[in-house]
């Protein structure tokens, strides 16, 4: 069973093929049908989206010809962020990241990492944003190996899921109870 099958995006709009499986996405970016363009991959969780994504993500396809963004599937996110997220389901925020104009292609993955997917990608270009060291960003080694560039892309102030979890906790009462026993 493909990858995206795997994860149920096969029942959600397509947005023309923008959400792929792992299968889909090394034939469509294989260097051999990249025609010389350039290839930018970026990850992370995505799990509410405000305009600090968008801005980067605007900011990632600005260096090349071709954006896939990898997202982590739920139990990725659990695994990393804990037991209450993520709060949008995966398939969900796949869908909202197909929908930016600036993102050429969306896969989910299961792993806490993207190391093997960024190794089999091989994309010219490996973005994270600026609050990720550069000794932290995963597939460092395997892209600049390859001979790609490792960019990270300034943070938009004012915007982080982290303060807006905490904007909403603090709003609603029964959330603030609740986030006693949980880790955001």
């Amino acid at each position: 069973m493909a990858k995206a099958e795997a994860h149920g995006t096969s029942s959600i709009p397509r947005f023309m093929g923008k959400i792929v499986s792992q299968n889909e996405l090394l034939k469509l970016t294989a260097p051999e049908n990249r025609n010389g363009r350039r290839l930018v991959f970026t990850n992370g969780c995505f799990d509410l989206l405000h305009p600090g994504h968008v801005r980067c993500l605007a900011a990632a396809r600005e260096l090349g010809d071709i954006l896939v963004v990898a997202v982590n599937s739920d139990s990725s996110v659990r695994q990393i962020k804990g037991d209450g997220r993520p709060f949008v389901p995966q398939n969900d925020r796949a869908e909202m990241l197909a929908a930016l104009a600036s993102v050429d292609y969306v896969i989910i993955f299961d792993e806490p990492t993207p190391r093997e997917l960024i190794a089999r990608v091989r994309p010219d270009v490996l973005v994270k944003g600026a609050d990720w060291g550069p000794d932290k960003i995963v597939g460092r080694e395997e892209v600049e190996a390859a001979g790609g560039r490792v960019i990270s892309i300034p943070i938009v102030e004012g915007y982080s899921t982290s303060r807006l979890i905490e904007r909403i906790r603090r709003a609603n009462p029964v959330a603030r109870r609740q986030a006693g026993s949980r880790n955001p």
